[in-house]
């Protein structure tokens, strides 16, 4: 825990993914709530097809997905958006012309019924 999801448009040729999901990573560790660096795990998805608004023009999206275990505060919540759509906003280039839209969700994780087995090497 946490799990961290990242799906863009594909249309955001220069964007480095191996370091973007580093840097989430770095500012999941930063933030003081996960023990372990090792439990955080991330992954990206580029989506060719998709679709923002109804207006013609390019349009590019970032989305950020973490799920954490329940029983943070909203306060913590709120702290984990900002600093990741931080890391967003300064890893993803902005070019003119494009339309450019970045979000991150923080979703609660029930602990009663999450598992998980770590199997070290």
């Amino acid at each position: 825990m946490p799990h961290l999801n990242l799906e863009y448009s594909d249309n955001l040729r220069e964007l480095n993914v191996d370091t973007l999901l580093l840097r989430l990573n770095h500012a999941l560790v930063g933030s003081g709530q996960f023990a372990d660096e090792r439990d955080i795990k991330s992954r990206a998805q580029a989506f060719a097809r998709y679709r923002v608004g109804t207006a013609p023009g390019e349009r590019a999206f970032a989305h950020v997905r973490l799920a954490i275990l329940d029983g943070r505060s909203p306060q913590v919540k709120a702290q984990l958006s900002a600093s990741l759509l931080e890391v967003l906003r300064d890893a993803i280039p902005q070019h003119p012309g494009l339309d450019l839209q970045l979000c991150v969700e923080v979703l609660d994780i029930e602990r009663v019924p999450y598992a998980k087995l770590h199997l070290p090497g």
